[in-house]
């Protein structure tokens, strides 16, 4: 059940008292928290969830009490986050197909802080659960987030050497797999609007030349609606499903929407009013190298608005 955040503070004369501090201070790291859990559990749900509980805990308490509400706040979101992630981790281990973190709608304006665009591209997110969820947690505070590892060691419950240990491992884990893509949102933007233009008219040429002879399709509908099981890797493949999707969406009369996913280029496809699919595209020199198709439903439902995001 999510929780929501108090009503904005009101004037000492609206309310008949002083205005109330808690809910100033939970104003303002509410977008932090969200973020810190949604890049740890790679789930918008899960996130809110953290979220909810997080503010339950915080008006329990006096904020007088608290010297420093963001790294106590951000303690609470990664020790909840992380417990998450270890419930649901026999729920991963049963996903059918390859498993995707829930697309965000995100304002383009993200991009301009190129750490966190780069944090909740959908690229970097799987190379980030690749780590344990320990690793994960210590990476994000510290690269992400920049918190000192004395304060990551207070969140994790570890001693400060060890949070230096997985910090370490963690940063020499995601350099080695460390996505390249172009950041430039709108020249990534143009390029995917070439790509979907040729894909919808049956321009066989003109999506070859849009895809990087090594470009990658990742499908998620776990088990729930049909998408690629695996992997579809290769120009001339990744071409085919894409010519036969897009086929079938102009037969179904499909309405596609351009839109900023998890920072990056994407689309929303439409079947009449219902939300279908929700994709991403990541950009090098020019063409597409990584295409991400979320049909999931359970993950389309935070795709309302855009999320606020923080670091």
């Amino acid at each position: 059940m999510t929780v929501d955040p108090p009503a904005p503070v009101r004037s000492a004369a609206d309310r008949g008292g002083a205005p109330d501090p808690g809910a100033a201070l939970w104003a303002e790291h509410r977008s932090l928290l969200f973020t810190i859990a949604y890049e740890i559990t790679g789930s918008a749900a899960d996130a809110e969830d953290v979220v909810s509980d997080c503010y339950l805990r915080w008006r329990s308490v006096d904020p007088a009490t608290v010297d420093a509400p963001r790294p106590y706040l951000a303690r609470i979101a990664t020790r909840q986050a992380l417990n998450l992630v270890r419930t649901r981790q026999r729920r991963r281990e049963d996903y059918v197909g390859p498993w995707l973190p829930e697309p965000l709608l995100t304002v383009p304006d993200v991009a301009d802080d190129a750490v966190l665009a780069e944090s909740v591209s959908i690229a970097m997110l799987l190379v980030l659960q690749t780590l344990s969820p320990d690793e994960r947690a210590v990476f994000l505070l510290r690269e992400v987030f920049a918190f000192p590892h004395a304060e990551i060691a207070g969140a994790m419950g570890r001693s400060e050497a060890a949070v230096r240990q997985l910090a370490h491992r963690a940063r020499s884990a995601v350099q080695s797999r460390r996505p390249r893509f172009d950041t430039d949102a709108r020249a990534n933007a143009a390029v995917l609007e070439r790509f979907w233009t040729a894909a919808v008219s049956g321009d066989v040429q003109g999506l070859m030349d849009v895809l990087a002879p090594d470009v990658v399709l990742l499908a998620d509908g776990g088990g729930r609606v049909s998408a690629a099981r695996r992997p579809v890797s290769g120009r001339d493949d990744v071409a085919r499903f894409l010519l036969g999707l897009a086929g079938k969406g102009v037969a179904a009369s499909w309405t596609f929407v351009p839109a900023t996913v998890n920072a990056s280029a994407g689309l929303l496809a439409y079947l009449g009013e219902v939300l279908d699919s929700a994709s991403a595209v990541d950009v090098e020199d020019g063409r597409i190298v990584r295409i991400f198709y979320v049909r999931n439903p359970d993950k389309l439902a935070g795709l309302s608005g855009p999320a606020t995001l923080a670091r």
